[in-house]
């Protein structure tokens, strides 16, 4: 069975070397992730995911020029770093990723970030999976900006591989993000981007 961009291999278990392996040699117009030891396709992102994207950097630069918001910084995640995920967004402090490789430990982050995309797996894989897998790996803070409901829903509070708070915002709220980011974000622009 070969996936499309919007599926995983059901039962798939690779090891993380054939993992690593299969990604490096992958086209670059493919982004693949390992969560809960399955193959992941991720789609490639259309031009609002980018412009949301590009809107929570400028926040982020903004209210905190000692961190960095990197794309799709490939991390370790889940027990035992079994996991690997590229998230739309990590924030951590300045130059935290120097040195790294392809594959960086969770350990550091402060912030992951994920913008729905529109396909049949968003829901298992954005709002289900990658909360656990960077709860797994004590991520303080997960944000989902989930552009289908037009909210953002900050996830916080790692503990034993679950987030213990989820707050839901509107598009338009001022959606406040908790330590060790400290940032309020400034919604309003996000209504411009909801379908």
């Amino acid at each position: 069975m070969t996936p499309s961009t919007a599926d995983h291999v059901p039962h798939a278990q690779l090891s993380v070397e054939d993992f690593e392996q299969l990604a490096r040699t992958s086209p670059e117009t493919v982004t693949l992730e390992l969560i809960n030891g399955k193959l992941e396709v991720k789609p490639v992102p259309d031009g609002d995911h980018g412009t949301i994207f590009m809107w929570l950097l400028r926040q982020c630069m903004q209210h905190r020029p000692d961190l960095d918001l990197h794309p799709e910084q490939g991390l370790m995640v889940e027990a035992y770093r079994q996991g690997r995920a590229r998230p739309d967004g990590t924030l951590a402090p300045r130059r935290h990723f120097a040195g790294q490789g392809e594959w960086a430990p969770a350990e550091g982050v402060l912030m992951t970030v994920e913008v729905t995309s529109y396909d049949h797996v968003t829901d298992r894989r954005d709002r289900n999976e990658k909360p656990h897998g960077y709860a797994a790996s004590n991520i303080p803070v997960y944000l989902l900006i989930d552009r289908e409901s037009g909210t953002l829903v900050v996830h916080s509070e790692p503990d034993k591989g679950r987030y213990r708070q989820q707050h839901s915002y509107d598009y338009g709220d001022a959606v406040p993000l908790p330590g060790p980011v400290d940032i309020t974000l400034d919604t309003e622009e996000l209504k411009n981007y909801a379908r």
